[in-house]
């Protein structure tokens, strides 16, 4: 039995104006997967690179994009009993969650409490889990030790905010000045990052035990060279060109760049390259420990805008100009 939905639909690479919003039809869901009405999904900038056609490794177009996505269970396939229909469940998707509904694997999904923001829920699922882990288990981030985030006013930028400081942490950072007051009033110290100051500052300060930087190949310098001896460069994310329109650099040498630095080991800094995996044996229980700090409001995720799925050209287009502080969030399918 097949059903008509909407969806979001990339034909092919290009600007905001390539991306269309089709109707298309989904079978029952096979053997193992779950078929879910998906509520609301976010615009990260994994899903504006797609686009564009610069993600690393991504499929050809046309392709539906969609990173992540909060649903409510409608059927079940074969051997699936985990989830009831009416179930609130999660799923790091990469592709396919801008759609009125998918078929998922079972084994990828994950409970949503009852009672929370499902905007704020739905935000959590890429970009805190990434920021959670990156502090958790890349970084080992403790209380006292300084820590420096490029793009503190981007959806995983305050995620590192609030989780590092969280910890205990002390948080500096680079912003557009538009920003600052916002973030000086959230804690974080912080800098224009069309200048470079934080460079000249932090190393007079000693260095700082971690940076966390999604800019890229020409910035993994500078990043390094703040480090105090036992710190640590999470390089992640590579979304620089989504918001500045230029070519992607090739992800395989940006990463021998970033890793070649461990070369160095008399230096005693270390580098690292995070990605985000729904295979890891972490990413379920970490994003259910932060579905927990939301509902008794450790957390508070910022939403920047909020869109309906027919206006996903100019989500993206909010994305791109960089503007607000937080997240974008695309209401896909009515409650």
């Amino acid at each position: 039995m097949e059903t008509t939905i909407r969806k979001v639909l990339v034909p092919h690479f290009g600007d905001e104006s390539v991306l269309q919003v089709t109707q298309a039809n989904i079978a029952s869901p096979q053997a193992g997967e779950v078929q879910v009405q998906i509520l609301h999904s976010v615009v990260a900038g994994a899903d504006v690179n797609m686009r564009r056609g610069t993600y690393p490794f991504q499929k050809k177009a046309p392709l539906t994009p969609g990173y992540s996505m909060i649903g409510k269970v409608l059927d079940n396939g074969a051997g699936c009993t985990k989830f009831a229909p009416g179930t609130l469940v999660a799923c790091l998707t990469k592709y396919g969650a801008q759609a009125e509904r998918m078929n998922l694997p079972e084994k990828f999904l994950v409970p949503v409490p009852q009672g929370l923001d499902l905007r704020q829920a739905t935000a959590l699922i890429l970009d805190w889990v990434t920021a959670y882990e990156m502090l958790e288990h890349s970084a080992k981030v403790t209380r006292g030790q300084r820590i420096f985030v490029h793009g503190l006013s981007g959806a995983v930028g305050t995620a590192l905010l609030q989780l590092a400081q969280l910890r205990g942490a002390v948080v500096f950072g680079t912003a557009s000045a538009s920003k600052h007051a916002e973030l000086s009033a959230s804690g974080a110290v912080v800098f224009d990052y069309k200048q470079k100051e934080w460079i000249r500052e932090m190393q007079r300060m000693g260095g700082v035990d971690s940076v966390f930087d999604p800019l890229g190949y020409q910035s993994f310098d500078e990043s390094y060279s703040i480090l105090r001896k036992g710190g640590l460069l999470v390089g992640y994310g590579q979304n620089l060109p989504a918001l500045t329109n230029t070519p992607r650099t090739a992800p395989v040498p940006m990463v021998l760049k970033l890793l070649a630095r461990n070369l160095a080991f008399w230096s005693g800094k270390r580098t690292t390259f995070f990605g985000l995996s729904r295979d890891s044996k972490h990413f379920a229980p970490d994003l259910a420990l932060l579905f927990n700090w939301l509902a008794e409001k450790r957390i508070r995720v910022p939403i920047k805008a909020v869109f309906a799925l027919a206006d996903v050209q100019e989500a993206h287009r909010m994305y791109a100009r960089g503007s607000g502080v937080g997240s974008i969030v695309l209401d896909v399918s009515s409650h």
